[in-house]
């Protein structure tokens, strides 16, 4: 099959639905391909801070997002026997943008999107590995051996995109240290009305409530990659190790099926130097990968978007808007990238004499300084800058 179209987008993920929203409204022509045969989004949440809410705004999608997250009042960062070491001042991103911060089932947020977007343009279980360019065309090759000819690539097939790494052979996914369990399951028996993470010696806990009567929770461990005793850990095996924390997470972990358990390790990728290259343009985790410690690898997505609709609206050269973008973006993304990287290791301290350091600083800090290392985050207006 080949398909001649203006835009090819690669990756049904966040950042190319909302990419293909954007050209959508814009009246430009596209199509996206995403490897998945069936889009529906893994069992897990994450955060849609108010930095994406605004983000979404500008894109017209914030009122039907809205009804499918779960407002977030806050997110403490607590020990694990339940105190608070950090309060962040989520309020203080609400007020920078005037938005508020939600939590979403990525379930929904996918199928939300894709609704959005007539159907004909979203071509699933079609997994890209190659492309060429010339002189007025890009061919993109499907692992089904098929083709299409487009102008302009966007590339947004996430952290190990084949593209990128053709792109950039050395751009290689970066293993963080640390393995990960996620599961979403009904909290009708656990009151759960926050969200909050434990950091403690045997890892990180971290719980939210989901619209739905859900919650969504993860775990974080230390590990060698791709670790083969993790790789079969159950929820037994996951009650055992944190058997020690603070309530609900022992009725959140008994209340969790093994089938409902999603385990991978934590990755990105270091900043790169560029994310325009002519007629092409990375997006989203295909182009700064972030590790989860900031909530904003979805947000970093959108707010990706938003940037590149405000360049296709006032640029008439397309690669000329690529290379704005990414005057606007790369110190941004390299910042929350580095932040998150950062704070992960300090999350993640296992040595009981460091956590118990650790944990004591916190609590004595006070809030502006513990919070000092979030400031271009909290502060800074993302569309304005590079502007």
């Amino acid at each position: 099959m080949q398909i001649e179209t203006e835009f090819a987008i690669i990756g049904g993920g966040v950042a190319g639905l909302t990419a293909a929203i954007g050209l959508n409204q814009l009246g430009c022509e596209f199509l996206v391909f995403e490897q998945a045969k069936e889009l529906k989004g893994i069992g897990a949440g994450f955060g849609l801070a108010a930095n994406a809410m605004q983000a979404l705004d500008l894109l017209g999608l914030k009122k039907g997002v809205e009804k499918i997250g779960f407002y977030t009042c806050s997110y403490n960062i607590l020990d694990q026997c339940g105190n608070v070491l950090l309060a962040p001042d989520t309020k203080k991103l609400s007020r920078q943008y005037n938005q508020d911060n939600f939590t979403i089932h990525r379930a929904d947020l996918h199928f939300y999107l894709l609704n959005q977007l007539p159907n004909e343009n979203v071509i699933l279980g079609k997994k890209a590995i190659h492309f060429e360019e010339n002189a007025e065309t890009i061919t993109v090759s499907f692992e089904d051996g098929s083709t299409i000819k487009c102008k302009y690539l966007l590339i947004a097939d996430g952290v190990k995109s084949p593209l990128r790494q053709q792109l950039l052979p050395h751009s290689t996914p970066r293993y963080s240290g640390y393995t990960c369990w996620r599961a979403t399951i009904d909290k009708s028996s656990i009151q759960l009305d926050q969200g909050s993470e434990t950091w403690g010696k045997q890892g990180r806990f971290g719980m939210t409530p989901l619209v739905g009567n859900r919650i969504y929770w993860y775990a974080c461990v230390n590990s060698e990659a791709n670790n083969p005793i993790f790789r079969n850990y159950t929820v037994e095996d996951l009650t055992r190790h944190f058997k020690d924390y603070h309530s609900p997470i022992p009725t959140i972990l008994a209340k969790t099926k093994n089938e409902d358990l999603i385990w991978n390790d934590i990755i990105d990728i270091k900043p790169l130097t560029h994310l325009a290259y002519g007629n092409i343009l990375l997006l989203g985790d295909a182009g700064h990968a972030t590790t989860p410690n900031l909530g904003q690898g979805a947000c970093q997505a959108l707010e990706d978007v938003a940037v590149l609709m405000d360049e296709l609206k006032i640029t008439d050269s397309v690669p000329e808007a690529f290379r704005n973008f990414e005057k606007r973006r790369l110190k941004r993304t390299k910042y929350i990238t580095d932040t998150s990287k950062r704070i992960g290791e300090i999350s993640q301290w296992d040595n009981p004499l460091m956590v118990s350091f650790r944990n004591t600083i916190m609590k004595l800090l006070p809030a502006r300084i513990a919070q000092s290392g979030l400031a271009q985050l909290l502060s800074v207006d993302f569309m304005k800058i590079g502007k």
